[in-house]
């Protein structure tokens, strides 16, 4: 019964010759009811076998009891539904830096035991709390140009708040949350400066002063972010060869270097830094590998008399006469990288007037198809006389051969016949 339902006024009182008394009056009376009131809190007095409760008056122990109970029913209730706010990577954004860490901030701070977010491909990392974000930080990183996934649970089994952790219920993403980025090409200018700093390039590159690089994902972050520094030529090189240098830009330069690593590296000699020629070249640089053939250089001047120069790690090791391609079968200018070595072989064609060759040469270096720097026994050197190659006396072509190491650049300058 609603407690208006209970009468809280004086009730007759029976006499003990059974008639009814009058109320009590004055002080006596006033004080004796009030201390049974106050005393129990809620009084039960009997009436002609008849229960009759007294309340308490309002404020009292009673009310503080029903407060509590309420609030602990409130407390008791689901904490509010998880939310998503942001994710950095963004959806969709393209070149990113495999290296950076990924976040995903939540609505609410999150349980310490909540589960992850997934990633595909997956890489080694951890993911911790902190507040309300997800933060994943990769131990390596992501290599370019690759699509990355990023699954972040929801459902009964999703990621969840502190509150729901708390409250045993509610708390969690609704459900599954998945978003994509892309990380970005490797940079040209880290390129050059590894192949320097290892000896595949004719230059040295000086990081700058506030520069720190190190093993690990720090190299994969400057794969994608270059550090400053600066480039300088190693000795000297004529400028058939330094006028075709340009830091931060793909040159004829980077491709023979890339061919020289591939070489050394044990990889398909194709002039192009792939996954593999980054994966191996970001070793090496982290071990100190650096070229163990050093730079060499070759420039052919079809200038009479025609001269074949050689420079090794800066300086000139070899100077000698040619011969190149008759008018019939010209050597083409320009600069070429070395992908074939024979210490001996037959070179096969020909001739102008039809009839076939079959020659046998020694320490052939090919560059441009079918030409090759190699020996060839003449009567004299310097002039248009070969079907294309590049021609030497038996001593300079073993010098030549010796120097001249996969990847090495032959430049073929001058007149053509």
């Amino acid at each position: 019964m609603s407690r208006s339902g209970w009468s809280r006024k004086q009730q007759p009182m029976l006499g003990t010759d059974g008639t009814i008394e009058a109320e009590p009056r004055g002080p006596r009376g006033k004080g004796r009811r009030g201390a049974v009131l106050i005393a129990s809190g809620v009084a039960t007095i009997l009436l002609a076998g008849v229960a009759i409760v007294a309340f308490a008056p309002p404020g009292d122990h009673a009310d503080l009891v029903s407060a509590a109970q309420a609030a602990d029913t409130h407390r008791d209730g689901p904490a509010v539904a998880l939310q998503v706010l942001s994710v950095t990577p963004a959806a969709g954004e393209k070149g990113v830096n495999g290296a950076d860490p990924i976040r995903v901030q939540f609505s609410a701070p999150l349980a310490a035991s909540t589960p992850m977010p997934r990633l595909s491909p997956h890489i080694a990392g951890s993911w911790q709390v902190e507040g309300d974000t997800a933060v994943f930080t990769p131990a390596i990183g992501y290599f370019e140009n690759t699509k990355v996934t990023l699954k972040i649970l929801g459902g009964s089994n999703g990621m969840i708040s502190v509150a729901g952790a708390s409250a045993g219920s509610g708390g969690r993403l609704a459900t599954d949350v998945t978003e994509s980025f892309t990380t970005g090409s490797f940079s040209t200018l880290r390129l050059q400066q590894l192949l320097s700093e290892l000896g595949y390039l004719p230059l040295t590159w000086t990081a700058g002063s506030t520069t720190v690089i190190s093993p690990g994902n720090a190299e994969l972050f400057a794969a994608y972010r270059p550090p400053a520094g600066t480039f300088s030529w190693t000795g000297s090189y004529p400028s058939a060869l330094t006028s075709q240098w340009e830091a931060g830009a793909a040159n004829i330069l980077d491709v023979g270097a890339i061919r020289a690593f591939e070489s050394v590296s044990g990889l398909t000699m194709d002039g192009i830094a792939g996954r593999a020629v980054w994966s191996d070249l970001l070793s090496a640089a982290a071990k100190g590998k650096d070229n163990p053939n050093g730079y060499s250089y070759a420039l052919a001047d079809q200038n009479s008399p025609e001269t074949l120069t050689i420079w090794h790690n800066g300086r000139v090791v070899l100077q000698s006469p040619t011969n190149t391609g008759i008018a019939a079968s010209p050597t083409v200018d320009g600069t070429f990288p070395v992908y074939l070595k024979f210490y001996f072989t037959y070179m096969k064609g020909i001739n102008p007037d039809g009839t076939p060759y079959d020659d046998p040469v020694y320490y052939a270096n090919y560059f441009n198809g079918g030409d090759a720097v190699h020996q060839f026994p003449r009567a004299s050197y310097g002039w248009y006389q070969s079907l294309g190659c590049v021609e030497l006396p038996w001593d300079a072509a073993e010098t030549a051969y010796g120097y001249l190491s996969y990847g090495s650049l032959v430049t073929v300058t001058g007149p053509v016949a």
